[in-house]
């Protein structure tokens, strides 16, 4: 395979070297070069798109796109196309074999305004950048690259290869394991909302927990992940979660689940292993999600939910009884006029 850059120090790869790397069926110009990738109304005649879901496509006619990956079952006469199993999987294998050769942006070697205590342990290799402070007793391992502005508190400690972006807080005694991923403005280890009320005062609960995130997790921007009042709070393996959620203390979740933006977890809920929160989804304490459940957008569960079930509503219902009542009250004006008018028509029977 051949991958140049031009002039302007694009990467620049051939359509056919494209179907070479995801393993594609190629029509058209082969000898095609790209150098971007965009979405499919966006892309333009050097750039790369997919199609990822075979109900868009209707706007193949249109795309300027100069390759297009595509379904199998799909053709695009005139243009020059790759036919793969998974477009968006084909697609990001290609992203990231381009975006190998580009810029790198991380830091490298230990920045000279960082502040990092003697008792800290780094690996020889590790990144940090400008104004990160370590503290005392904290162990980070190889790989890791720590962006300006990080905080890593006493004790905590980072496994191989992980990825702090800018302005993250690892509070005290907190544990990674390796790869993970942490971006922007995220607090790990913040204190349990936890109160007791004494003589019409709101009384803070120690949190002496920690919080464990293990292989492979990745968090977004403005995550709060709260301590445990007692042993751990703990992030499963592989698992995802979005910007702008919060997860409170003693919430076990499990392996390679996604979470996704602002939903909010309660304390000392157990979530198993590949299990799907959408959007907005607010989870009330004490707690079991079973594996491989899915609840959708906006839903507020209040209540256990079965390994594999899906859930919608608030409060949330099996999906098919809760799509039933949402359209049972989306015609309600319908039903009042029909209870008005059987009343009606039972008023004038009486009558006679």
């Amino acid at each position: 395979m051949t991958v140049t850059r031009s002039n302007s120090s694009v990467t620049r790869i051939s359509a056919a070297d494209i179907a070479q790397l995801v393993k594609g069926e190629l029509t058209g110009d082969g000898g095609l070069l790209i150098s971007g990738f965009s979405g499919i109304k966006e892309a333009k005649k050097n750039e790369l798109t997919f199609l990822g879901n075979p109900k868009y496509e209707p706007l193949l006619l249109d795309t300027q796109a100069g390759v297009i990956l595509v379904p199998r079952q799909i053709t695009c006469p005139g243009k020059t196309f790759i036919k793969v199993d998974n477009p968006s999987l084909a697609f990001t294998q290609v992203v990231n074999h381009l975006l190998k050769d580009g810029p790198e942006y991380k830091p490298c070697g230990i920045h000279p305004t960082a502040v990092i205590s003697p008792g800290a342990k780094l690996a020889r290799d590790v990144a940090v950048g400008a104004h990160t402070v370590i503290e005392d007793g904290a162990t980070i391992a190889e790989g890791c690259v720590l962006y300006a502005n990080c905080y890593v508190g006493h004790e905590t400690r980072l496994g191989k290869d992980c990825l702090i972006y800018p302005q993250v807080v690892l509070r005290e005694k907190v544990s990674l394991g390796d790869r993970v991923i942490i971006h922007s403005g995220t607090v790990i280890g913040s204190d349990g909302y936890g109160y007791v009320p004494v003589d019409g005062k709101h009384m803070k609960i120690p949190q002496v927990g920690t919080v464990l995130i293990e292989d492979d997790v990745e968090i977004g921007a403005n995550v709060a992940v709260d301590r445990a009042r007692f042993d751990k709070t703990i992030i499963g393996e592989g698992t995802k979660i979005d910007n702008l959620v919060h997860i409170a203390h003693n919430v076990t979740i499990g392996k390679h689940c996604l979470i996704v933006g602002q939903v909010g977890i309660s304390g000392s809920t157990r979530i198993g292993n590949y299990v799907i929160l959408a959007g907005q989804v607010g989870v009330v304490g004490h707690l079991e999600i079973g594996d491989g459940a899915v609840v959708m957008a906006q839903s507020g569960v209040s209540r256990s939910i079965k390994a594999g079930e899906q859930v919608f509503g608030s409060p949330a219902h099996p999906v098919k009884d809760a799509l039933r009542n949402n359209a049972h009250i989306q015609r309600l004006d319908k039903y009042v006029e029909m209870i008005k008018d059987l009343k009606k028509r039972i008023e004038e029977l009486e009558r006679k």
